[in-house]
């Protein structure tokens, strides 16, 4: 703590950090400061602490090494925004100095890195949460509540999508693109995740996993201003389609894409006996938006209304991202109990796990048998 606030650090100063992080962090000035940022580029750091400073907050301390930040004794929780093959290594390493960590996604590069994560946090009772940060929101919390109160009767159907031509096209995009469209990302772990995060962490965890996927458009034209004309070749599957199965006849159906121009279906449906709540796609990591409410009854003077419904509750974030920077305070501050736990970021590494398997194989993959095998073959081949 630092003057009654809790004292954070935040490792990885690129695009994410800028654009969301440094205006989440911002608004909860009032009970966090930035003590001191690290990046391999000290230009982006410096870029960070200046952004920090616009806000009105005091301008943190640029490390100049990773050990140098973790070492230092103001600091109880840091972000870990580095690129996602960086996250295991830096992850671990913060929490050997002490440190609890809120890791941008994914947790890991593998399942067996995750659980050696999530076991060393547990024994040393250290807080490890993980982006995406869907269910922090006031929007999720509500209708995770409202469902399992029966508010629209059983949930049976959840169906989803985040569907766009990717960070090529993102105009406002400040960072290197071709990364989103290599092996080591592509649309499922970069965006699809935050639909997989919502269906699970509403319907529970899935038992059983299908998917199509393929490389639709090989070559990309990068749109923004200062890379336009860049040419992107594209190594990871750009149109992948999941199935998901939770067991009690109750199924997801996900759609994620890095080569879809344009669509007007909803970011999310949730279908339940007796309503479908819907998130429009414009609306999904904007907060201030509401939600939609058809219901239906099944009385004499039956029929259907349509309301629009502005969840409440008590964050103050305004946008998706942000959400989870001041969810990690208030776990911090014991304020609030962890709900962007690493074990469900775990189980959504399952899942994606599962599509890869899926797709390679031609088959429904059983997550609680088939992924167990995958992760014991992983454990043996680093032993």
């Amino acid at each position: 703590m630092t003057d009654g606030r809790i004292g954070v650090g935040i490792i990885g100063c690129g695009d994410v950090a800028l654009r969301t992080y440094a205006p989440g962090l911002a608004a909860v000035a009032d009970r966090a400061d930035v003590v001191a940022l690290f990046d391999a580029d000290p230009a982006r750091a410096a870029a960070l602490a200046e952004r920090f400073a616009s806000y009105g907050m005091p301008h943190p301390r640029i490390a100049p090494s990773l050990d140098e930040l973790l070492a230092d004794a103001a600091i109880a929780g840091v972000f870990d925004l580095t690129p996602a093959p960086l996250h295991h290594t830096i992850t671990m390493a913060a929490m050997r100095a002490g440190k609890s960590v809120f890791s941008e996604k994914p947790l890991a590069s593998t399942l067996a890195e995750a659980q050696e994560a999530i076991a060393y946090a547990r024994a040393h009772d250290l807080t490890l949460l993980c982006a995406p940060a869907v269910m922090a929101t006031n929007r999720f919390r509500w209708l995770k509540h409202q469902l399992s109160a029966g508010w629209i009767g059983r949930p049976t159907l959840a169906v989803g999508q985040m569907a766009n031509m990717g960070p090529a096209a993102w105009l406002g995009y400040t960072g290197d693109p071709a990364v989103f469209y290599s092996p080591a990302v592509g649309p499922v772990l970069d965006t699809g995740v935050y639909i997989l995060h919502a269906i699970t962490g509403l319907f529970g965890p899935a038992r059983r996993v299908e998917a199509f996927g393929g490389i639709a458009i090989p070559r990309r034209t990068v749109l923004i201003p200062d890379r336009y004309g860049e040419i992107i070749e594209v190594g990871a599957p750009d149109h992948v389609l999941i199935h998901l199965d939770f067991g009690e006849n109750r199924f997801g159906q996900v759609l994620s894409s890095f080569a879809t121009p344009r669509s007007r279906a909803p970011a999310l449906e949730i279908h339940a006996e007796f309503g479908t709540v819907s998130i429009a796609q414009q609306d999904w990591y904007d907060l201030e938006q509401p939600i939609e409410l058809l219901q239906r009854d099944e009385s004499a003077a039956s029929g259907e209304a349509v309301t629009a419904i502005m969840p409440t509750g008590p964050s103050r974030a305004v946008n998706l991202i942000q959400a989870g920077p001041e969810h990690f305070i208030a776990v911090l501050e014991r304020a609030e109990a962890p709900l962007l736990t690493a074990e469900h970021a775990a189980h959504v590494m399952e899942i994606i796990s599962a599509v890869g398997q899926s797709i390679a194989e031609g088959r429904a993959v059983d997550i609680s048998r088939d992924v167990e095998e995958s992760r014991s073959r992983e454990v043996s081949r680093k032993s």
